[in-house]
């Protein structure tokens, strides 16, 4: 009863107002949070929930099936059409409830979602950690301010096939999960993206590298300081005539948070995130190798001693880049991903070749990299019908996007 009278308020829970100018606001519950009436549920049996699942009630909404998908701390659903659900999980008696809120990516459309897996449906199998396939996940969505008496009802209908197992394709989140301009609720090329990310499906991040006026590389993409990424402050013109210390005590991101230095980045990815790649992207020319690659070297060691099967590649986007690299001792063996020719893929010995996506899949150039040992993955793509094509059409081993969530969709919804 306990639960049907929670479950009973969650739904009534109207979205808070927000400032459009800035970002799109994550939906809150306010006093009436779920989660907090709940016992967590266990990393193994959100696992249990995974899969493809067939969309009864609310298929106007979402489509005619849905891509669950469990990370380290929430669940995705997610779809074909860039309609995303961040949820968290708990349970009482048996039930497993579902409380969170959805986005459209290629909007600013937003809502409260509420759902749960009764104890009959699923429910009781999940809590105890037995594997089932019989889940209906019941329940609604709101729109703007409205409560969530949208229906949705999911059933589960197949678990992840062959072609889309989790650990064989890197879904990479452009600047380290998005945009400052999709209005996600954290700076793009912040510490608190990366700890973001992956409750967006993404597995692995690009990240711009950039170096203050006295060696640090820091992380941030644009040339200049700017409104577009940075909250008002002392401080304009090119960001890297400036030094560490200054940037630090007078720039803040759009949303408040301190420009991150490359290793802290790097760090955070090791010690507090499941992500397996990381695109070190080289905004700075000026022989930023000899900066960043022992940061990188140290990384990759952490992640070794920790147990952690970690890429770190540093990018290669154009010949002045290729040229620095290729200044540093043993450049042969520092794993790099390399846009250019794969003839320079191969000078250098680029673990991983990364063609731009209006290329198109060049299904042959990537097979000659895979019969060389090197990965290929397409940057940076955002049309849902080009995400669709290129994992359905091409061979490559991971897409960087905007839009992580859709990669994830398409990718496991595989066949």
């Amino acid at each position: 009863m306990k639960s049907k009278i929670a479950f009973g308020l969650l739904i009534l829970v109207a979205l808070n107002g927000c400032n459009k100018d800035i970002n799109v606001p994550v939906p809150s519950t306010g006093p009436n949070n779920l989660m907090e009436e709940t016992y967590p549920l266990s990393t193994a049996s959100r696992a249990l929930m995974d899969g493809v699942y067939s969309v009864s009630t609310g298929n106007d909404f979402l489509g005619d099936q849905v891509v669950v998908k469990s990370n380290r701390t929430h669940l995705l659903i997610t779809t074909g059409s860039g309609i995303y659900f961040i949820i968290q999980t708990g349970y009482l008696d048996s039930v497993v409830f579902l409380q969170g809120y959805w986005r459209d990516g290629y909007s600013d459309e937003t809502g409260l979602a509420a759902m749960y897996v009764s104890r009959s449906e699923g429910g009781s199998d999940i809590v105890t950690g037995v594997p089932t396939r019989q889940i209906i996940i019941r329940g609604g969505y709101g729109t703007n301010n409205e409560t969530t008496d949208k229906g949705i009802v999911l059933q589960y209908l197949r678990p992840f096939s062959d072609k889309a197992q989790p650990g064989n394709f890197y879904i990479l989140a452009h600047r380290s999960g998005g945009r400052t301009s999709d209005h996600l609720p954290v700076s793009e090329n912040s510490l608190e993206m990366i700890r973001y990310t992956e409750k967006l499906g993404s597995t692995g991040i690009e990240i711009d590298v950039r170096l203050t006026s006295d060696g640090i590389p820091f992380i941030y993409h644009d040339s200049d300081i700017n409104t577009r990424l940075t909250q008002k402050g002392p401080l304009a013109g090119p960001i890297e005539n400036y030094s560490w210390l200054q940037l630090s005590t007078f720039v803040r991101l759009i949303h408040g948070e301190k420009i991150p230095t490359l290793e802290d980045a790097l760090t955070l990815v090791v010690d507090s995130t499941l992500l397996r790649f990381v695109y070190l992207d080289m905004k700075a020319n000026r022989d930023a190798m000899a900066q960043v690659i022992p940061i990188q070297q140290r990384i990759l060691e952490r992640a070794r001693q920790k147990g952690r099967d970690l890429i770190v590649v540093v990018g290669i986007p154009t010949d002045e880049v290729l040229n620095d690299l290729m200044n540093y001792p043993d450049y042969q063996n520092i794993p790099s991903l390399c846009e250019l020719s794969v003839d320079d893929v191969r000078l250098v010995n680029s673990r991983v070749w990364g063609p731009r996506w209006t290329l198109g899949t060049q299904n042959d150039l990537v097979d000659q990299m895979h019969s060389e040992n090197r990965l290929a993955v397409a940057w940076t793509i955002d049309p849902v019908q080009w995400i669709r094509d290129f994992i359905n059409e091409g061979h490559f081993d991971g897409l960087l996007s905007n839009y992580p969530y859709v990669v994830a969709y398409y990718y496991y919804i595989r066949e």
